[in-house]
């Protein structure tokens, strides 16, 4: 069956169920336009002895969907790429907080994308199918999820905006959500206000609820849903519970009240768990205390939960002392890697991010394959996060999923602030490592990103911040935290990444884990967030508040330049020969040309680079009449004149009578092949022939007579006098009108 939903008028959902991939759980083909996703649920038949949700989000594009055949020479899909993953969490992110809590069967949703139109993005499709997916399947997943894409162009707002529509975007966001509640938004701004922020959650929020709708009704009206799973009634172990918090409660409330570090905090939070579990074991045994174990860990944990929250609530005082509003003590070092071409060091509370920039040419971009025409990203920002920062031993076999999604949030946080490639041709890489962390790293790099721009010398637009946002919410009490802990991000209620300049938010990333979070309680957060937003660019000014004056002596300089489009094969030559002879001639690094006209060149140097460019102008510049130039002697014919290189691959002829105002009898004695003189352009030929003049330049003699001079240009004697070379107009060049028939 195919069914459809309507989001706005010329976009419709498609959603073809009961056809493909029929022995997964649940699956369903989702179509926009020309694109096509298949999403599909599998679950496995025996539980995991785990106290998390095993659930495996995979999004994979196939390359035949565009009507292409994958580069590299297996000619096949590898490893997913930077854009699958952050769309396989863009799937994850809103769907992991809506499965029972008790479920810990081993889920494996997969999104392939089968068909690409290049206009209609697959990911909001992807979390749409994969909802419904799991609506259809055996997995106790009851409420639907659903996504849109909210962009604004000339003024109005739009829904699942095509890739050409978000070019010109003032804003692109992902809300995804239930019927009645924000799950999860993702996306960037040119600086917009809170209040245009809230306006595309308003217009997402009602696609959303539509979508979900649209969800069970497809599912009522297929026949095509799997009974759904039991799953095992808990036992009831109250007293068990009222025991472990009589030995509990009050070291934990205690903890919660007491002002530590981190490392101290969960070492003593550790130490008073484990106190309660040894008791227990003598009280019961080892035997019973086995079969109970996995009450005492959740239990302990919902003790220090609720002693945190109640803390927050009641008193507005945090785990570090801070209240609501309090932002960390936050300190900047600039400079600290001295042969980086820019780095900083930026520390708030127990979160440090050291940051580093270099600055690259052309051929240092980034290609970017897909599913998309290939195209070249010039900024790259890299967030690295090893276990070390929170004194962890882990294994470091790659980039995990979270660390791209943490970068590529700080990257577009700072992409539109950074200045044009016409004004800075330059590629520009940021690497954040992360060297402490409790809570909101990527929000360090943000702040450690935009001052190692400015160390760099980047003329960076404004300097951009970021700040973490939790929340606590019990009933009709809120409390809304800013700057939040690891613990607060844990056990709290939102993660709510807000990112700008002082004049508009750049960038956001919200996280909710409860239902029905208010629009008005959005609306404080994100006043909130920008009073703690402004704080920290005060101190980010403080430390540097201007980008450097010049680059690193240790950056490449770059020069760019436009040429003529019709000149660029001159520029490059026969197999590229021109341009290796003027990297080769110059010393510079690197020179690339683009379609249109622009020329970069990479140089160490400045002297490298002029010379380059000179070369280059020299190339591409139209010989005038009356000009002088430095011309270098490359032949000398006797009895004739010199051959002249005046410009760069332009030679020209100064005859013999064009040497000197005295006779030139032998041009030996006078000019030698490699001399170098002041010569001016007399005449530019229609045959494209130039002819030169030393003479000119040199000052002419008292007395001096011009004579007529003799030229040869290899064809006809040039007779007679007249327009048509006929003197007077016979044919035999006699005829009259003081044309006569003597040569010149």
């Amino acid at each position: 069956m195919i069914k459809t939903i309507e989001i706005a008028p010329g976009k419709e959902l498609s959603f073809e169920l009961g056809v493909y991939a029929k022995q997964a759980s649940g699956s369903a083909m989702i179509r926009l336009g020309d694109t096509m996703v298949l999403t599909t649920v599998c679950a496995a038949d025996v539980s995991k002895d785990v106290d998390f949700l095993p659930l495996q989000v995979e999004y994979r594009e196939r390359q035949s969907a565009a009507g292409k055949i994958p580069g590299g020479y297996f000619k096949r899909e590898g490893r997913p790429s930077e854009k699958e993953i952050l769309s396989a969490r863009i799937v994850d992110r809103p769907i992991r907080p809506m499965f029972p809590k008790n479920w810990r069967y081993e889920t494996q949703i997969v999104a392939f994308v089968m068909c690409s139109d290049q206009q209609n993005d697959a990911d909001v499709l992807a979390v749409c199918g994969a909802s419904l997916s799991l609506l259809l399947s055996d997995v106790p997943f009851s409420e639907p999820i659903a996504a849109v894409r909210v962009a604004r162009l000339n003024g109005n707002i739009i829904l699942n905006p095509t890739f050409e529509d978000l070019a010109t975007a003032d804003y692109e966001f992902i809300i995804a959500g239930t019927k009645d509640s924000i799950v999860m938004v993702e996306g960037e701004g040119h600086e917009i206000s809170e209040e245009e922020y809230l306006e595309a959650l308003r217009v997402g929020a009602v696609a959303v609820t539509k979508i979900c709708n649209g969800l069970e009704e497809i599912v009522r009206e297929s026949g095509l849903a799997k009974t759904k799973r039991v799953l095992a009634a808990e036992v009831d172990h109250s007293d068990l519970k009222k025991r472990i918090e009589s030995l509990a409660a009050n070291d934990l409330k205690t903890l919660a009240s007491t002002i530590l570090a981190k490392e101290e905090r969960s070492a003593k939070t550790k130490a008073a768990k484990d106190a309660v579990k040894e008791a227990l074991k003598k009280e019961l045994g080892d035997e019973k205390y086995a079969e109970i174990e996995s009450v005492v860990g959740p239990t302990l944990k919902e003790i220090e939960k609720r002693e945190m929250r109640e803390l927050i609530l009641a008193n507005d005082v945090r785990l570090d002392g801070r209240n609501s509003k309090t932002i960390r003590k936050i300190t900047i070092s600039m400079g600290n890697l001295p042969r980086t071409h820019g780095s900083c060091l930026f520390t708030r509370g127990e979160t440090q991010s050291l940051s580093s920039v270099t600055l690259g040419s052309k051929r240092d971009e980034q290609n970017i394959e897909g599913l998309l025409p290939e195209t070249k990203k010039r900024f790259m920002l890299h967030y690295n996060f090893p276990p070390f920062s929170v004194g962890e031993v882990g294994r470091m076999t790659g980039t995990g999923r979270r660390e791209i999604g943490h970068g590529n949030l700080a990257e577009r946080a700072i992409r539109e602030l950074l200045p044009s490639a016409a004004d800075f041709p330059y590629a520009i890489r940021i690497v954040s490592d992360i060297l402490e962390s409790n809570g909101s790293s990527s929000m360090a790099t943000v702040c450690a990103g935009s001052l190692a721009l400015y160390d760099a010398g980047v003329k960076l637009k404004k300097p951009v911040a970021g700040i973490a946002m939790g929340l606590i919410k019990e009933g009709d009490r809120a409390a809304v935290l800013s700057d939040i802990l690891g613990n607060e991000d844990f056990l709290g209620d939102m993660d709510f990444k807000v990112c700008g300049t002082r004049d508009g938010i750049t960038a956001c990333q919200m996280d909710m884990k409860i239902k029905g979070i208010d629009f008005a309680l959005l609306e404080r957060a994100l006043h909130q967030a920008k009073e703690g937003r402004i704080h920290i660019l005060d101190k980010m000014n403080e430390a540097l508040s201007a980008p450097r004056a010049d680059l690193s002596e240790f950056a490449p300089r770059m020069t760019s330049m436009k040429i003529p489009v019709e000149m660029i094969g001159l520029i490059i030559g026969p197999g590229g020969k021109m341009i290796r002879e003027i990297q080769a001639t110059s010393g510079v690094e690197d020179i690339t040309i683009e379609d249109d006209g622009t020329l970069t060149i990479s140089a160490t140097s400045g002297t490298a680079a002029d010379k380059a460019r000179d070369m280059v102008e020299g190339l591409i510049r139209i010989p005038e009449e009356g000009t002088v130039y430095n011309a270098k002697v490359t032949q000398v014919r006797e009895g004739l004149g010199a051959i002249m290189e005046f410009l760069p691959k332009k030679e020209g002829l100064m005859h013999i009578s064009e040497i000197d105002y005295n006779r030139v009898e032998t041009i030996g004695d006078i000019i030698q092949v490699g001399d170098v003189f002041e010569v001016k352009l007399i005449a530019v030929k229609p045959d494209g022939k130039y002819s030169l003049s030393r003479k000119a330049m040199l000052e002419k003699p008292e007395g001096y007579v011009e004579r007529p001079r003799r030229e040869f240009s290899g064809g006809d004697d040039r007779r007679g006098g007249g327009g048509d070379r006929r003197g007077g107009g016979d044919r035999d060049r006699r005829g009259g009108g003081g044309g006569g028939y003597g040569r010149r």
